[in-house]
């Protein structure tokens, strides 16, 4: 999945390669990887796109496309749920601290740019609606 991350990857596929059932290949990947297999490639097709968003002038549309992406708004979404910007704002945001990074070792660029996913761009999105939706208090407690 690393190598080829802009592959289709369902758990059935991968349940075949490894000769063991899906759901036996489910529950091993989330506990080798704390994450289930979609998720994690989430996870890598997000870090290249970043990678490329950072060091590329390829425009959004082609990044999409060769990190995995069918849908350029799928893409685009996906992107915002899980970085919290739109890839747009995120090239223009890593242009104006490109410099910041010149000193700092990859591997640590690397760790601090990794998405956090260890809940579902779903309930994120949930949260999202439902604090949107919370009224706000007036009330001081003690």
């Amino acid at each position: 999945m690393d190598a080829a991350s802009h592959e289709e990857w369902p758990v059935r596929r991968l349940a075949q390669v490894s000769a063991v059932s899906s759901a036996h290949f489910a529950r091993s990947f989330k506990q080798a990887f704390g994450l289930p297999p979609h998720r994690y490639l989430l996870t890598r097709r997000i870090e290249r796109a970043t990678a490329l968003l950072r060091d590329t002038e390829l425009p959004i549309t082609d990044i999409a496309l060769q990190t995995g992406w069918n849908s350029v708004g799928t893409f685009g979404r996906t992107f915002r749920d899980i970085t919290g910007e739109n890839p747009g704002s995120f090239r223009a945001r890593e242009g104006l601290d490109a410099h910041k990074r010149e000193h700092v070792p990859e591997c640590i660029v690397r760790a601090a740019d990794r998405p956090d996913l260890n809940i579902a761009v779903s309930e994120k999105r949930r949260g999202k609606t439902v604090a949107r939706m919370a009224p706000l208090s007036t009330e001081v407690h003690p």
